[in-house]
């Protein structure tokens, strides 16, 4: 219960944080975190990346996306799986992708089964987060889809997908205190900084 209430306590704290950047700190974020980006993601020729769009304060990944594009990465945006609920599925994700809102009133593609990618075959993913610390850990908004989703990546692949969260510096704390069901990630990408974490 203690743990839950800690939760609860850093993301309504981080949420506030992030929500109250203004416009201009939100762009000048933006395209500085795409330079940290492109030092850690190498894209060649159909590289794959999961990406996210902006929401609730969340850094803007646009100049990023346009980058890959320009390198002739693929993007994809997650999807709440329509059967479980409770999933994401990864699917490919253009600049005039046909978009609709979903149950939280965020944006993701029009389902077509054709463009999903089976999410342990993604090269990367940038993954959303409200708070994080310097050994991977990260904290999100409380539903547990990604943490589900990265679940199901086969422990016994040989080559997974990096996993990236992305955040601004003031979403940075000590220490988060952590679940079981938690997944830490390989890098975590802020304007200022590359935190490069084990698994």
């Amino acid at each position: 219960m203690q743990l839950d209430s800690q939760r609860v306590d850093i993301r309504k704290r981080m949420r506030s944080l992030r929500k109250n950047l203004s416009q201009t700190e939100q762009k000048s974020a933006a395209n500085a975190l795409n330079i940290n980006i492109s030092q850690v993601i190498k894209v060649k020729k159909a590289t794959k990346i999961g990406g996210y769009l902006s929401n609730d304060g969340e850094p803007d990944l646009s100049p990023a996306f346009e980058n890959i594009w320009g390198q002739k990465g693929r993007t994809y945006l997650p999807i709440i799986h329509p059967f479980s609920g409770v999933h994401l599925l990864f699917q490919h994700y253009e600049k005039n992708s046909p978009m609709k809102a979903n149950r939280y009133a965020i944006l993701e593609p029009v389902l077509n089964c054709s463009h999903i990618c089976p999410v342990a075959e993604l090269d990367y993913i940038l993954t959303p987060l409200v708070a994080f610390d310097s050994q991977g850990n990260r904290l999100g908004m409380g539903g547990g889809f990604y943490d589900r989703t990265f679940a199901q990546i086969p422990d016994d692949k040989v080559k997974k997908p990096i996993l990236i969260g992305v955040a601004h510096q003031c979403q940075e704390v000590d220490t988060l205190p952590i679940a079981s069901w938690d997944v830490p990630l390989d890098y975590i990408i802020t304007p200022e900084r590359i935190y490069c974490t084990t698994r």
